[in-house]
């Protein structure tokens, strides 16, 4: 795809982080453009690189238009945990930062755009086990009416305007780039750091609290696999149910226990706790592997073995 010119939108967050280095191996360092609020932390190594807030409209277009934009991947929102803090805020990022990326898809006829969804977008009312592709959402956070609503609104642009919007529901993420945030899944990523270090974890949720999951190396391959599936493979213009392996934080930290016997955790669930009990426990994503075959590759056992290995080079100084 030697013509392909992408805009990254929220590239310093976990999943961006990832996916623009991964991207720019297919399409070439100069031909993706990363933006966030904040420079990178790794500076010129990062370039090209540009300041965006996804809500700032006239930035967004003048981006588009002055590196000639032919793809975006719009990661930029505010998750669970902390749009519950501030909701009024989560709203406005999350959708006005939305309608900036379909706005400009649409003037400037960009030929695919990346959105992602959240199983925040199911409620408490909705089947909890292998949760299908259609289902009720009726969300309990302002993060997953931000998600419903934007769903919502990717359709219609694609219906109305021919807009080539593509989307996944994407469970916790697990990934050892960046550091935790303090979201409601971010246990899972937190527990293992804890574990490396030798350090006892407080777990903000039930032992057996049961979420769905995915490590971000199949999180990147998802969404590069379904961005480049044939048009004709594409059922789903809101966002597929994709997922990889369901676990409670007690049996998370049994796994770790294999690798590292003496780990210690205590639980002290909080308000992330009633977040998760809205959520499911396991995702139907038999529309995506149907549609696009998806198939994730990292279960409970190979995602641990992998993120401790991982970790271990970032705090185990190596023998000399």
């Amino acid at each position: 795809m030697p013509k392909d010119k992408i805009l990254v939108i929220g590239a310093n967050g976990q999943i961006g982080s990832v996916l623009t280095r991964a991207l720019r191996q297919i399409v070439g360092q100069d031909n993706v453009i990363a933006t966030d609020i904040h420079l990178p932390t790794d500076g010129v190594n990062y370039l090209p690189f540009e300041i965006l807030d996804a809500t700032d409209g006239t930035k967004m277009t003048y981006l588009v238009e002055r590196y000639r934009i032919t793809h975006i991947y719009h990661l930029a929102s505010i998750l669970s945990a902390k749009g519950e803090i501030n909701p009024l805020k989560t709203w406005s990022v999350n959708i006005d930062g939305l309608f900036n990326v379909l706005e400009v898809a649409r003037a400037n006829k960009i030929r695919q755009v990346f959105f992602p969804s959240s199983i925040a977008v199911f409620g408490s009312n909705t089947p909890r086990i292998n949760t299908p592709q259609d289902t009720i959402r009726t969300p309990e956070t302002v993060f997953g009416m931000s998600k419903v609503a934007g769903e919502n609104w990717c359709s219609y642009y694609f219906k109305r305007y021919g807009v080539d919007v593509r989307g996944l529901r994407l469970p916790g993420i697990v990934g050892f780039q960046t550091y935790p945030s303090g979201s409601t899944t971010d246990f899972a990523a937190d527990m293992m750091h804890h574990a490396v270090q030798n350090v006892s974890f407080e777990c903000c949720l039930k032992a057996d609290a049961r979420l769905p999951m995915m490590y971000i190396d199949d999180v990147i391959r998802a969404i590069i696999e379904l961005m480049n599936a044939p048009d004709e493979r594409i059922s789903i213009r809101a966002a597929y149910n994709v997922s990889g392996a369901s676990f409670s934080p007690a049996e998370l930290a049994a796994e770790i226990r294999q690798t590292i016997p003496n780990f210690k955790i205590t639980y002290k669930p909080d308000f992330r706790q009633q977040i998760a009990d809205s959520w499911p426990e396991s995702i139907d994503d038999t529309t995506a592997l149907t549609d696009w075959q998806w198939q994730p590759t990292f279960d409970l056992s190979s995602l641990t073995a992998d993120m401790i290995r991982q970790l271990k080079k970032k705090y185990v100084p190596e023998k000399i």
